[in-house]
């Protein structure tokens, strides 16, 4: 465990996944195109749900809440928003 002293800790410490699966609700999904890609990690820096791979570009879509971010980040236009089927 980290060491904060009383006043400042907090109530408890975040982990991946600890709301489960929260990826049902979406509209779009996001779909990589891995032959436009250039790997950058955009999508990885600004994706609020940090549900992408950095290494392999891959989309956790059981966390994925389908905002986009990763989308309108990239420079390439790897990334593009699906319907939800």
């Amino acid at each position: 465990m980290k060491s904060i002293t009383k006043a400042y800790r907090p109530i408890s410490w975040p982990m991946k996944g600890a709301g489960g699966d929260t990826g049902s609700w979406r509209v779009h999904r996001p779909v990589v195109d891995i032959k436009i890609c250039t790997k950058c990690q955009f999508c990885w820096v600004y994706c609020p749900e940090a549900v992408i791979d950095r290494h392999e570009i891959t989309i956790d879509y059981r966390y994925c809440k389908g905002c986009g971010i990763c989308a309108a980040e990239c420079p390439t236009g790897a990334i593009r928003m699906e319907k939800e089927e």
